[in-house]
């Protein structure tokens, strides 16, 4: 199987796009040099050859069992697990105060992309414990601080994040489990959780479980949710014992079998004591940091999946003979490779434009994520709320486009792609769950087009159009890129128009949001179709350099992705305007 990622584009996303070594010019990051980026990305490709390449397909086939209570996942997930751990990248991005290395998250999200293009289900595990490590590092008392945080950053125990009940689904309003106050600091939990991934294996001295439940008299919906930190085993008298955490059954999943997903109860045989995180009632609020930063992983999910598919579909294509040149009439000459196919060139440039760009906006929101760390004042603001409304697109354009993608990859491949010969049926069906993971793409458009858009009276808005526009600016004045630098303002301001006419409707919230998934589509291919100016503009400017091929290839993408993907933007722009909305019933 060929290499999953072009290290050469992943470099020039982070260097020569986003420029990610001038971040070590700011105290929080001055420990750092920009060659060391390099290391920690080398390092990345070190734990992919060793524990995740090898184990793509054998973790896929021999998946996680359910055996006496106890759930047995793949030998290599615990050796994975323990040299992240033992290599501090479990809590890289961390701050020093927190336990981390002070990484930036630009350069965490790279590590990632690299490992989960190896191996996509297995890193999951890792993902998880970050994410709740880090949720009770920044909510939690220091005794929670203490007690959880460095084992988990350690690798000994695992994380999970325990939201979904059986009986709520997506909707958060209708979370019951429950909370009873012990009165010496400590709660019994009672309820079930449903689809907790990494909810148990065989191999961890712990795991942690964060769970949102609801304390005795809270308020109904979100705001009585409150936090906890829920062992699988506790200490008692100096010994670790059960905390009555049961794992109910194990969901056999389409992909990404290798990180197990569970139905878990919570206090069925007896108490499952918990620990409050933070104050009463704000268990969402703070859950919603964690989901964030999820959120992001799951587009990156996307991306690299995507990454993968599209370079083995590439290999394949270079390697498989089949047909003739349509210009080619002579059925004695010997057949060509696939490759040389109008349709297969279409599918593999698909493929590369979405994914290359889909990562130009990733990269984007953790550059943000770093300044808002950074920066003060009204720019600190700033990056923050572009951070914060890009984060559901950032999720919703790789999953989605992602998966359509992985499709086209396996398509290269004909017959042979619908096989478990080759590696491609196993990426279609380990990247279907990204639209589904952390909410669903519905929910994101809603967030989106409900909440994001309006914040903070537009100024979010109004700061990603003033980045636009200077990306537009800049590409004007080559001769190149100004093509495209007009269809970008073209699209850019139907987007306004298209904005402008939902806001109109706000007041009959029916009408405002029915479209809100295909509004999400709009904006994620006009903000994609912004990085690939971006890439455009950098590629421009080095065609005089050694590597002229490697800069033309992007030129090429980039007019790819303007010809083929942004005029999809019409028919969209022409739905949203229309105010027959047939999806509404009385």
């Amino acid at each position: 199987m060929p290499r999953e990622y072009d290290r050469r584009n992943l470099d020039f996303i982070l260097k020569e796009v986003f420029n990610y070594g001038s971040l070590c010019q700011y105290p929080r990051y001055a420990d750092y040099a920009p060659d060391m980026f390099d290391m920690v990305l080398d390092s990345a490709e070190q734990i992919a050859d060793r524990h995740l390449r090898p184990h793509f397909v054998d973790a896929d086939r021999k998946q996680a069992e359910l055996v006496n209570g106890t759930v047995q996942v793949h030998h290599s997930v615990e050796a994975y697990v323990k040299e992240m751990g033992d290599s501090g990248m479990i809590g890289a991005t961390f701050s020093y105060e927190k336990g981390g290395q002070q990484l930036p998250s630009i350069v965490g999200g790279a590590h990632e992309f690299i490992r989960g293009a190896a191996n996509n289900s297995i890193v999951m595990f890792t993902g998880l414990s970050n994410g709740a490590a880090h949720l009770i590092a920044s909510f939690g008392s220091e005794e929670l601080k203490q007690a959880f945080v460095p084992n988990m950053l350690a690798g000994k125990w695992t994380g999970t994040m325990c939201l979904t009940e059986p009986q709520a689904g997506s909707s958060l309003n209708d979370v019951n489990t429950t909370a009873k106050d012990l009165g010496n600091g400590t709660y019994s939990i009672k309820g079930q959780k449903v689809f907790i991934s990494g909810g148990d294996n065989h191999f961890s001295e712990n795991i942690i479980h964060l769970v949102l439940a609801r304390l005795e008299g809270a308020p109904k919906g979100t705001k009585g949710i409150s936090l906890f930190v829920v062992p699988k085993r506790r200490q008692e008298n100096g010994q670790w014992v059960s905390n009555e955490v049961t794992s109910m059954g194990l969901y056999h999943k389409m992909g990404q079998k290798a990180t197990p997903a569970l139905h878990l109860s919570f206090g069925d045989k007896g108490d499952s004591i918990g620990y409050l995180v933070g104050e009463p009632n704000k268990g969402l609020m703070y859950m919603f940091q964690m989901m964030n930063e999820a959120r992001l992983g799951v587009g990156m999910g996307g991306a690299y999946i995507a990454s993968a598919a599209y370079h083995f579909s590439k290999q394949y294509a270079s390697e498989r003979s089949q047909g003739r040149k349509l210009t080619n009439k002579d059925p004695e000459t010997p057949p060509t490779l696939i490759q040389n196919h109008p349709d297969v060139q279409r599918m593999l440039y698909y493929q590369k434009s979405i994914m290359e760009g889909a990562m130009g906006l990733l990269f984007q929101c953790f550059l943000w994520e770093d300044l808002s760390k950074c920066l003060t004042g009204d720019e600190q603001k700033e990056a923050q709320m572009l951070l914060d409304l890009m984060t559901p697109v950032a999720k919703t354009y790789p999953a989605e486009q992602g998966t359509l993608a992985v499709n086209q990859g396996l398509q290269v491949l004909g017959g042979y792609g619908y096989t478990e010969d080759f590696p491609l049926e196993q990426m279609a069906r380990d990247v279907r769950i990204m639209s589904i993971y952390e909410g669903t793409t519905g929910i994101h458009g809603l967030t989106l087009l409900g909440r994001g858009i309006p914040s903070e009276q537009g100024k979010a808005v109004q700061a990603l159009v003033k980045l636009i526009q200077a990306d537009i600016a800049q590409g004007m004045t080559h001769e190149t890129t100004k093509p495209y630098a007009e269809m970008l303002a073209n699209e850019l301001a139907s987007l306004n128009k298209v904005t402008m006419h939902k806001l109109s409707k706000a007041s009959q919230p029916d009408v405002f949001l029915a479209d809100s998934t295909l509004y999400m589509e709009l904006f994620g291919l006009v903000v994609v179709a912004w990085q690939w100016l971006k890439q455009g503009n950098v590629a421009v400017r080095n065609l005089e350099s050694s590597e002229k091929s490697f800069y033309q290839d992007k030129i090429h993408t980039m007019k790819f992705f303007y010809h083929y993907e942004v005029p999809k933007a019409l028919g969209l722009t022409k739905r949203l305007l229309d105010d027959e909305i047939l999806t509404i019933f009385e």
